[in-house]
């Protein structure tokens, strides 16, 4: 049985969707540690995967160096890096398999990284898999969720899952693929099977006048 490292199972999204690739190719942004909970570590470990770790907080570095050998890890805010600067710069493939984004909403970092993804690369650069860390259980600061998913929408991504909870709590992350890098059959195929799993959640918090009632997916009920 393949062992995940993901706190959510994205990885397993990931290779499930994209049929267990080898030589894959990722941009994953707020990387934090390593290993642990973390949403690339399997796919550059035992699939062979190669990209772009970026990280805010400079004392990873060794770690990164140990455990992550074929990355390229920038240590920087991520959002004030150059995108497109970056990307030519690692030849970075047109045709992405895999972007994570994994900020902090509460201080506009998420948003603004995505913005900047949007304005700098989004016209030249398409990802297969995306998971996207909104957070909504805990704030709609810059209205991140919804100002993500316009950005995603206009760009062509289909969200195959909506607010993904942990354990059947706070929902928090939307789960997005690209119709031009993974076959629009098995997309269909996969939010239909799911359908069914998911679950009405109550949303309260003080950004929001009223409760939001939203559809939301427990990761361990998604099925491949």
């Amino acid at each position: 049985m393949t062992k995940y490292y993901s706190q959510a199972e994205q990885d397993k999204f990931i290779l499930n969707i994209l049929n267990f690739k080898k030589n894959g190719y990722f941009i994953e942004i707020g990387s934090n540690d390593p290993i642990l909970i973390n949403n690339t570590y399997i796919l550059e470990k035992e699939y062979d995967w190669k990209g772009i770790m970026i990280e805010i907080d400079n004392n990873w570095i060794n770690k990164y160096i140990e455990n992550r050998p074929n990355s390229i890890h920038i240590l920087r805010d991520a959002t004030i890096i150059d995108y497109k600067e970056l990307f030519i710069n690692n030849n970075v493939p047109k045709n992405i398999d895999y972007l994570q984004i994994d900020l902090e909403v509460e201080n506009g970092s998420t948003l603004k990284t995505l913005q900047k993804l949007n304005i700098e690369i989004m016209n030249e650069y398409k990802f297969a898999t995306i998971t996207f860390e909104h957070d909504i259980y805990n704030t709609n600061f810059m209205n991140t969720r919804l100002e993500s998913r316009k950005i995603f929408e206009n760009r062509g991504y289909i969200r195959v899952f909506t607010d993904i909870n942990n354990r059947g709590t706070n929902p928090y992350e939307d789960w997005y693929v690209h119709p031009d890098l993974i076959d629009k059959n098995i997309i269909d195929i996969i939010m239909s099977n799911n359908s069914k799993n998911y679950k009405t959640n109550i949303i309260s918090m003080k950004e929001f006048p009223e409760s939001i009632v939203e559809k939301t997916i427990n990761f361990q009920d998604i099925e491949y």
